[in-house]
């Protein structure tokens, strides 16, 4: 059996292989001038629709050798035992204690917990969460479980960075992610509803958006500011996209006979 050792590993590999991919939008956007387009993003069956947490996306990535690894988006921040971490957002002081304990039962392969970290000072909405800085929250959204991580590490990044684009990573479905929450005592984005129906104009996600999610549900206080949006996904993980609700005001402002 291959042995891992995080010391050893090309990080910019295992950090390729482990990055959260791009959401699509709902409705395809124009690159042009990012306005909405008709065309809705064809899902078929049951959807699960969560809150969209407007904070900065981090990971924590347990690995075969009981080490871990807390990152952004982009990047590591921190590795389990460093004396040092990248303090940028607050990602690793607020995840840490998280990251020892998933650690401490974790039984091998590459998992990787993908959580929404916002309140504190993270961005220009941390405000709609929280009146103290000082206070962050943090939600899970995703878990990917590469078990057949030796084969993985060996691909190019170029192949990596397209497997992982097209949806090639093997997230936890619903059930899953529900059972791994729990486990760990986290907390997932809110659920907010099921539906085997979902509008296909435009108009009518705006609609559904301002209806089903008036505010956020996840202030850390007594505040409860506007919410960034929905994201739908099929139980299996398979299809997901995400519907801001900026996207559906600025494209509905720009169309004739707007305001």
């Amino acid at each position: 059996m291959t042995r891992f050792d995080v010391r050893a590993a090309d990080l910019r590999v295992l950090n390729s292989l482990t990055k959260y991919p791009s959401i699509p939008t709902y409705h395809e956007l124009d690159p042009r001038n990012g306005v909405l387009l008709e065309s809705a993003t064809a899902f078929s069956g049951d959807v699960i629709a969560t809150e969209k947490v407007d904070g900065t996306n981090s990971r924590i990535v347990l690995l075969p050798d009981g080490s871990y690894l807390i990152g952004s988006r982009e990047e590591f921040l921190h590795a389990r035992g460093d004396l040092i971490a990248n303090p940028a957002l607050g990602i690793v002081e607020q995840l840490r204690p998280v990251a020892d304990r998933l650690a401490e039962g974790h039984a091998g392969g590459i998992h990787v917990y993908f959580m929404e970290l916002y309140g504190g000072k993270v961005g220009g909405a941390a405000k709609q969460y929280t009146k103290d800085s000082s206070r962050f929250g943090w939600r899970l959204f995703d878990v990917v479980l590469l078990d057949d991580w030796a084969t993985a590490l060996t691909w190019p990044q170029a192949q990596i960075s397209a497997w992982r684009e097209a949806g090639g990573q093997p997230y936890a479905d619903e059930e899953a992610l529900q059972g791994l929450a729990k486990a760990a005592g986290l907390e997932v984005t809110p659920r907010l509803f099921r539906t085997d129906a979902l509008p296909q104009s435009i108009a009518g996600m705006q609609a559904l958006l301002a209806e089903r999610l008036p505010e956020t549900l996840v202030g850390l206080d007594d505040t409860r500011g506007r919410a960034e949006g929905i994201v739908f996904r099929t139980p299996d993980r398979k299809v997901i996209a995400k519907a801001r609700f900026q996207d559906y005001a600025r494209t509905l402002k720009r169309r004739p006979g707007a305001g």
